[in-house]
């Protein structure tokens, strides 16, 4: 008889271990389940949220890409007279870092523009970048040509002049693309030309005289 009683004992002590470590088991899964689920489902929300945030683009975003890259590209030409035509060594130095900066910068800005649909040539009034478009800082196709005929010391004088003038057109339409645009890489690039030409200003006023 105590032998009997002794084998149920131990088999009720066996059962009910056995169900308490299913159970364990089945929560550790439940947990393990949902863990997973939840991580998967977070990801799969940051991850649609980071491409809207890297993909999205307004109005303003794609302005400032169709002003800013005719206004870099007459930048670009101005620089470029420089080389042959400053007589200044700062002059020229500052031309050529204008090329290294501004160049660059136009190849990614028609780069966002094709990935939006955009077409350059038609983007905009007055895409001829040598004439009076009507954007900050533009110059007019009578004063470049006056820049080319110039050499020397006049050269230098005009160029920067003319260059103070057009950096200022540059940072007004980078300011308004950092307040208003939406599409990262463009206000950040905008934040970059804010810094870079109105550091390039101070430089050139200097050379000038006026600081």
């Amino acid at each position: 008889m105590r032998h009997t009683r002794t084998s149920l004992t131990r088999r009720t002590a066996l059962m009910a271990a056995t169900a308490t470590a299913a159970l364990t088991l089945a929560a550790c899964g439940n947990d393990s389940d949902s863990g997973s689920s939840g991580h998967d489902g977070h990801s799969a929300s940051s991850s649609s949220s980071a491409s809207s945030s890297a993909g999205g683009h307004n109005e303003q975003d794609m302005a400032f890409a169709q002003g800013m890259i005719p206004h870099h590209q007459q930048a670009l030409e101005m620089a470029k007279l420089a080389a042959d035509r400053a007589s200044s060594a700062k002059v020229k130095d500052l031309a050529s870092r204008i090329e290294k900066a501004q160049d660059p910068e136009i190849q990614t800005m028609n780069g966002w523009l094709k990935s939006w649909g955009k077409d350059m040539s038609s983007s905009m009034p007055g895409m001829d970048h040598s004439s009076d478009s009507g954007m900050p800082g533009m110059t007019n196709g009578k004063d470049m040509g006056h820049l080319e005929k110039m050499s020397g010391t006049g050269f230098d004088t005009m160029f920067l002049t003319m260059m103070i003038d057009h950096h200022k057109g540059a940072v007004d339409m980078a300011t308004t693309e950092k307040n208003k645009g939406e599409y990262g890489p463009a206000t950040s690039m905008a934040g970059d030309i804010v810094k870079a030409q109105t550091a390039e200003i101070t430089e050139m006023n200097k050379l000038l005289g006026k600081n």
